[in-house]
């Protein structure tokens, strides 16, 4: 039985694979941001992250698609005055999750540590409730970032706490109602000593992709994983997903929607033409560019064949 299960996760791996290169995502509505990360998407919703260069500013922005044309974004109703960053909408488009230092209540000025947070509303029409802190079985003193969700409920996020087993781990909370349970650090076949954080889980739990930084076996500062989910709800060894996503450069914050995975990375091909730059308009050009180094969106199709 035991060959027998390494032998499927062994095709799982072998059918993991893009169907073209990535490329960039929003693109014509995105370029005049610095930097644009961690995307989630509804039925004709997408929510992101647009930052400043060094991140001093923080935004989660929307834009919604029309006639199938998405249109200009704009700043989401809860974002705009604290560091909000990392939104993950729910299946049912009812519930948004995210990352924020806002105070713990409306009144207050002073920001802290990051806690995760929700915002509510009837259906995608219906406007967003105040934010609502998800509470200190939660969030700690630490921060936490990074929510993702499956079909039933469950927690996933990034946590620096001291219970942790490295600098960042995954943790994981199950859905008791309307409440969580003690969240539980993933095993070590996904977190290590080191850095594992941004993690996408599959609706169905089945799999995980998170971001691991600088780990023995990446092909650049910071690589896409998975993991797969067996029968007994442990965890199989976390896998790089390869250069067929990942590149020497970081890349992070997967989604994963209708076999299509979206994540961040700064990857960059930008480079001296043959012969120099003669003008500005050239140079400007090629630092414009949507694969400068700076975080940009990128998508690509993703094949699980179970």
């Amino acid at each position: 039985m035991r060959y027998f299960f390494l032998i499927i996760i062994i095709v799982l791996f072998s059918s993991l694979s893009a169907h073209e290169s990535p490329s960039p995502f929003l693109e014509d509505i995105l370029q005049e941001f610095p930097n644009v990360r961690d995307l989630t998407l509804g039925k004709d919703e997408a929510y992101f992250t647009v930052q400043s260069p060094l991140g001093e500013i923080s935004v989660i922005m929307v834009s919604r698609k029309i006639r199938n044309k998405w249109r200009k974004p704009k700043i989401a109703s809860f974002s705009g005055s604290f560091a909000d960053l990392e939104p993950f909408l729910s299946i049912d488009q009812k519930h948004l999750y995210y990352a924020s230092n806002r105070p713990l209540t409306s009144a207050g000025t002073e920001v802290k540590d990051y806690d995760l947070w929700m915002v509510e509303r009837d259906d995608s029409k219906s406007k967003w409730s105040n934010p609502i802190n998800l509470g200190s079985l939660i969030n700690t003193e630490h921060n936490e970032f990074y929510p993702t969700l499956t079909q039933a409920g469950n927690l996933y996020f990034t946590s620096d706490r001291p219970d942790s087993k490295g600098k960042d781990d995954i943790f994981m909370s199950v859905r008791a109602g309307k409440a969580f349970t003690e969240p539980v650090s993933l095993s070590d076949s996904i977190n290590t000593s080191g850095y594992e954080f941004n993690a996408f889980i599959a609706p169905d739990e089945s799999y995980l992709l998170f971001s691991g930084y600088n780990r023995e076996d990446g092909l650049g500062s910071g690589d896409l994983y998975i993991s797969f989910r067996k029968a007994d709800k442990t965890w199989t060894q976390a896998e790089n997903m390869g250069p067929d996503f990942n590149s020497k450069y970081m890349d992070y914050c997967p989604f994963v929607q209708n076999n299509v995975l979206y994540f961040t990375s700064r990857r960059s091909d930008v480079e001296f033409q043959a012969g120099g730059f003669t003008n500005t308009e050239t140079l400007l050009k090629e630092l414009n560019k949507s694969s400068n180094g700076q975080s940009r969106l990128y998508k690509t199709h993703l094949r699980i064949q179970k």
